[in-house]
C-alpha cells in the first residue's frame, strides 16, 4: 500500500503550556524498557570504534554487549558498547512530561554521524495526532523526521523504505512547534519508528525532548473459541424414534 510522503512543516502552538502538557501525555503509554535508539552515543560508557579487521582488545572482566549495526557495514565498522552498571541508555529519557522538557541533563546525541533511529513500542493502541521535537538552539537540531508505523525492530537497512509521513523540521529549543500527523494513517499504532536522517550542519545530532499527542486504548486480547466439528456422524447420537418415522410416512 503506497503512502504519500511529501514533507510537512510544523506550526507554533499558542496554547497555554499547562494545556499542552496535558495533551502531550502519551509518553506514559510507551513501553520504555523496550525503546531502542540506534546510533546513540552513551556518555561515560566506554564506546569504542574499531576499524576494519583490527579491533581493540576487549577487557574480559567488564560486562559488554556487541552491537552489530548493519548501517555501518558500509564502512566495515564494529561498535562495542559497554553499558553503564544500571544498564540504562539515554534514548528513553527524552520521552518525558512536557514540563520537564528543559532538563538539559537528559538528551540523546548521535554517534559517528548525525543519523538517529528510534523504535518505540506502546503498551496498547495509539491514535497519534501530533509530535514535538525539541533540540538545542544550534545546527545540531535534527532537520527532518520520517515516521514509520507498526514496523518493530527497524534498522538502518530499512530506512530506505517509503515512510508513512515525513516532516521538514525547524529549530525548536522551546518545544512549541507541533507537527500534525495524518489522522487516517496513524489511527491505530502499536509501534512507532522515528528516523532522523540529519541535522542543520553539525557532525552530531542532539535531541532533548520528543512529545507525542494522541489517544490511547488498551490492547484487546481475544480468547480462543474451541469448536468441535463432526467429520463422521455417529449413528447413536442421531437416533430417531419409530413413532417419528411412522408419522413422517403417514404425512
Amino acid at each position: 500500500m503506497s503512502h504519500t510522503h511529501c514533507c510537512n512543516h510544523g506550526s507554533k502552538n499558542s496554547e497555554n503550556p499547562n494545556e499542552i502538557g496535558i495533551n502531550y501525555s502519551l509518553y506514559t503509554k510507551i513501553d520504555l524498557d523496550n525503546v531502542e535508539c540506534l546510533n546513540e552515543s552513551i556518555e561515560n560508557s566506554g564506546l569504542h570504534f574499531c576499524h576494519r579487521r583490527h579491533p581493540a582488545p576487549i577487557p574480559l572482566k567488564m560486562p559488554y554487549f556487541l552491537i552489530f549495526v548493519r548501517k555501518f557495514s558500509r564502512r566495515n565498522a564494529l561498535f562495542l558498547t559497554r553499558l553503564l552498571p544500571s544498564g540504562e541508555r539515554r534514548g528513553k529519557f527524552i520521552f518525558r512530561s512536557y514540563e520537564e522538557r528543559f532538563d538539559v541533563d537528559k538528551y540523546v546525541e548521535s554517534d559517528a554521524d548525525p543519523e538517529l533511529l528510534f523504535n518505540i513500542p506502546f503498551s496498547g493502541n495509539v491514535k497519534l495526532k501530533s509530535i514535538i521535537v525539541m533540540g538545542a538552539d544550534n545546527n545540531s537540531h535534527p532537520n527532518k523526521l520520517r515516521l514509520y508505523k507498526n514496523r518493530p525492530k527497524m534498522t538502518f537497512d530499512d530506512v530506505n523504505l517509503q515512510p508513512d509521513q515525513e516532516f521538514q523540521l525547524t529549530i525548536d529549543s522551546n518545544g512549541t512547534v507541533e507537527y500534525n500527523t495524518k489522522p487516517v494513517v496513524f489511527s491505530s499504532v502499536h509501534h512507532l519508528s522515528m528516523h532522523f536522517p540529519g541535522n542543520f550542519g553539525e557532525d552530531l545530532t542532539k535531541i532533548y525532548y520528543i512529545g507525542l499527542r494522541g489517544e490511547f486504548s488498551e490492547a484487546h486480547h481475544h480468547g480462543v473459541t474451541i469448536c468441535n466439528y463432526e467429520v463422521r456422524p455417529n449413528i447413536s447420537d442421531h437416533k430417531v424414534s419409530n413413532t417419528s418415522l411412522w408419522r413422517k410416512s403417514r404425512s
